[in-house]
């Protein structure tokens, strides 16, 4: 009995020492937990505090980035803005500058309508157009050869079938004396280039346009085509580019029926050329007129040379034979020089031997 008492305090002392040995391992576990939560509550602060300080830097550093590249933007921005500015300013002013001289030139458009306008009021008179096409035949003329030369044109010159011509011109051969009268048919030109009236009225028009310049190539060469007093062929000046470039250009029939006459139809710009090269003819043969009498001079200048030459050639050899006998001449004083010197050196007791 008393040692199941024994065994049971026994047992009674080793429970009551592991329940102790439990609470004590439950205190130090709950102490380690503690601790353990309060670092890694301390570690999870300092994480949170670097953290935190980290992205503050960061964002410092981005923000200071971004305000530079903002600012760097703004100044490229400002720059273009200021250099579209200059270059709008300059295009603004350019239009201005083109505007106004573009409503100058509208104002001499004006003002030119006004004159061809005027223009065309007083070519309407046949006689007016006649004034206008010799004036501007003088012009061309004066322009080409000088004003008032005679010797290679004249104006309102009477042929000796008695017909005025507006000008003749005096070219070289094998031109000859040619005519050059204006003619000026406008009227019907007029409406055969008009488009508001029909086109049987145009087609009438240009019937008679055509007859107009066949008459007037018939009149040129039966009264300024005379043999044996003129060329062969004559002119037939149109004072208008446009009523030239019609015949040239829709009108060949009209070219034809001119060349069979002898009669050559120009404007102010085929004329002007035409004369150009009439007065280079002429200016290549007063050339050559000057060239023959110039190689005309040098043969005579070479005979006058070889006669020159000549008698250098005799005073040449007197001077030779004068040199000649100045030297002999000139030897011989020598001579004479040094004997009295000699002469003079001599004392008077080798008289003997000078006489010797």
């Amino acid at each position: 009995m008393e040692y199941i008492i024994i065994a049971l305090l026994v047992v009674i002392l080793i429970l009551t020492v592991v329940s102790l040995m439990k609470n004590i391992n439950e205190a130090r576990i709950t102490d380690r937990l503690n601790n353990l939560e309060i670092n890694m509550i301390k570690e999870l602060n300092s994480f949170k505090d670097n953290l935190s300080k980290n992205l503050n830097d960061d964002f410092s550093k981005l923000n200071d980035n971004v305000e530079r590249r903002l600012l760097a933007i703004n100044e490229q921005v400002n720059e273009r803005i200021n250099q579209n500015f200059e270059k709008t300013n300059k295009t603004f002013t350019s239009v201005i500058e083109r505007l106004s001289k573009i409503d100058e030139a509208q104002k001499k458009i004006d003002s030119l309508g006004a004159d061809i306008v005027s223009l065309q009021s007083v070519l309407t008179d046949k006689k007016t157009r006649g004034i206008y096409g010799e004036v501007n035949l003088n012009h061309i003329l004066s322009n080409v050869f000088g004003e008032k030369n005679d010797a290679i044109y004249k104006l309102q010159y009477t042929l000796p079938n008695g017909t005025i011509a507006d000008s003749i011109l005096f070219a070289p051969a094998p031109l000859g004396t040619i005519v050059i009268d204006s003619k000026f048919p406008l009227e019907n030109y007029q409406m055969m280039v008009n488009k508001d009236l029909s086109k049987q009225e145009r087609e009438q028009a240009a019937k008679a346009f055509k007859a107009d310049v066949k008459k007037h190539i018939d009149a040129i060469s039966s009264k300024y085509i005379i043999p044996s007093v003129t060329s062969d062929q004559a002119i037939m000046f149109l004072p208008a580019e446009a009523i030239f470039a019609e015949i040239n250009a829709y009108h060949a029939d009209l070219i034809e029926y001119s060349y069979r006459k002898r009669v050559w139809i120009t404007s102010p710009t085929t004329l002007i050329s035409t004369l150009t090269v009439i007065q280079m003819i002429i200016k290549n043969m007063e050339k050559d007129k000057y060239t023959s009498i110039i190689h005309e001079e040098l043969n005579k200048l070479s005979l006058e040379f070889a006669r020159y030459k000549e008698r250098w050639d005799k005073l040449s050899k007197s001077i030779q034979t004068v040199n000649k006998d100045i030297e002999n001449v000139s030897i011989t004083t020598e001579k004479i020089t040094k004997k009295f010197e000699t002469i003079n050196k001599v004392e008077f007791n080798d008289t003997k031997k000078l006489e010797s």
